[in-house]
């Protein structure tokens, strides 16, 4: 099933031959790599948005069609020449992702800046994301690890936690989160033992994990990815008795974890950038309908980063990125009037007629600073293999 996903880059929405009036947006996302048990939902909620969009038939510059495109999450050089496949062979007007942060900026500066297309992430969390020199091209549906790293820290020390050891995959979203962790930790008065980064894709981890034990802690905070390194400290800990409890940022959430781990992961918490808002809810009864998991990370933030690119088109009157960009943030944010999931036929009448639309979407969009989400959090605890909700921040 995977080789046939991935055997063209362009996996076309719609079959047919593209025509004149086809207006191409890729999705550039994980289909392998170490969060590839997520990026199935996510494609799913940014192809939702385009079929809404098209069935509406108020879409007036043509037939929106989907172009997937593998970034692998962690291969820069890969999802850079994806990027670039995207831009001049299959002549896309705009890109949902990157997904994980550093093959997000290494698209951007390579790709999008050069080529002045528009990128909306649905993912890419690192805090150094919001200072890159952009040319008001990128923006992201997630918030940046800066505000995870001070959500994380109320929760940890709510928990009653003293001490953490903490582990980072080693690229720029583990870098930038596990210092936004240690920092917001630390000035709560929290001890951070030890914070030391690990490899994706090793068969082995027990010095790693020989090492964070030898730190100590009250327990382990792994910022790394559910489908590889992350994992794989977790089951070594738990081999050898190092820790029993763990602490979740968003990139180790998703199904696959406990399915692996088993019910010895109960217990372990954390938090996922995720909304209880109004359009969440009536999202994840969509994705119910339309056969797909909604409340998988991400997902959420994929419909709506796909909705914002056409949205900004409608609003330009046009699909050049070096114009629509300017409207990305107009139809973001208030004023106007409100739009939820499955009222895309709506904002484009609106923006027909000339009205504002202040775009919430699924996942409750504010766009603040240079484009980025303002964001909330779930806070979860682990129970019979599930993410049981505690909170909302």
């Amino acid at each position: 099933m995977k080789k046939l996903l991935l055997a063209s880059a362009a996996t076309a929405l719609f079959a047919g031959a593209a025509s004149a009036e086809d207006v191409k947006l890729g999705i550039l996302i994980g289909f392998t790599g170490p969060i590839e048990s997520l990026t199935s939902d996510m494609a799913a909620g940014a192809e939702l948005a385009m079929t809404e969009v098209n069935d509406s038939g108020k879409f007036s510059l043509g037939t929106v069609v989907s172009v997937r495109a593998d970034s692998t999450c962690i291969d820069s050089a890969a999802a850079t020449a994806a990027a670039e496949r995207l831009v001049t062979a299959d002549g896309v007007k705009g890109i949902i992702g990157g997904d994980c942060s550093g093959v997000t900026g290494a698209v951007l500066q390579n790709v999008a800046r050069p080529n002045g297309i528009v990128m909306i992430s649905p993912s890419a969390t690192s805090p150094a994301l919001t200072t890159a020199e952009d040319d008001g091209l990128f923006f992201r549906t997630s918030p940046s690890d800066a505000r995870e790293g001070e959500v994380m820290a109320d929760i940890l020390m709510e928990k009653g936690v003293k001490s953490i050891a903490l582990t980072y995959t080693n690229n720029d979203y583990g870098k930038g989160l596990a210092e936004a962790i240690a920092n917001s930790f630390t000035a709560k008065g929290g001890v951070v033992t030890i914070n030391a980064s690990h490899e994706d894709g090793k068969a082995d981890y027990s010095a790693e994990v020989a090492a964070l034990a030898a730190a100590g802690g009250d327990l382990l905070v792994v910022a790394g990815y559910l489908d590889q390194g992350g994992k794989g400290i977790i089951q070594a800990s738990l081999d050898t008795g190092a820790f029993s409890t763990f602490g979740l940022p968003g990139g180790m959430v998703g199904d696959n974890l406990p399915a692996a781990i088993g019910p010895a992961l109960d217990g372990s918490y954390g938090q996922v950038a995720q909304s209880d808002s109004a359009g969440a809810a009536t999202m994840i009864e969509i994705g119910k309908a339309k056969g797909f998991n909604a409340e998988t990370p991400y997902t959420m933030e994929s419909y709506d980063a796909a909705a914002l690119i056409m949205l900004a088109m409608a609003a330009a009157g046009t699909t050049d990125p070096k114009v629509y960009k300017d409207k990305v943030l107009d139809v973001a944010n208030a004023p106007g009037e409100k739009i939820q999931p499955g009222e895309l036929a709506k904002a484009l009448e609106l923006i027909a007629a000339g009205q504002d639309i202040d775009y919430e979407g699924a996942s409750a969009v504010e766009l603040i600073g240079p484009g980025e989400s303002a964001g909330r959090y779930r806070q979860f605890e682990l129970k019979g293999g599930k993410y049981e909700t505690v909170t909302f921040r």
